[in-house]
């Protein structure tokens, strides 16, 4: 996980856009290692939703569709380059309380099977 101190303090599964051109795998390692500073294999796709919320740095409120995936975390390259972000470790079942977005919190405790 994640803890991102602004705009609001809140833990997250670490995410973001896929930018113009990028694959979406691509997309999911590259965010991994920008807001954890952590490389990940073998991830597993467990399912999308949709969310809407406030992007203060344009000032709009967006849909955002969200892709989770499970991986494995292979070494830590150092520490992230997302401004504002920190790795944190919990087990899943803390984590899946400690989530700041319902979607997150859900597929957390799915893949537990409290779903």
């Amino acid at each position: 996980m994640t803890h991102q101190s602004q705009p609001t303090p809140e833990f997250q599964l670490p995410g973001g856009g896929v930018d113009a051109g990028e694959q979406p795998l691509h997309a999911l390692h590259r965010e991994v290692r920008e807001e954890t500073g952590w490389r990940i294999a073998r991830p597993r796709r467990l399912g999308v939703f949709r969310r809407f919320t406030f992007m203060p740095e344009y000032d709009i409120w967006a849909e955002k569709i969200c892709t989770i995936y499970v991986a494995h975390p292979v070494r830590q390259d150092g520490p992230p380059t997302e401004p504002g972000h920190a790795a944190c470790w919990m087990n899943a079942r803390d984590a899946a309380l400690a989530l700041g977005n319902p979607g997150d919190r859900h597929f957390v405790s799915k893949l537990l099977g409290l779903v």
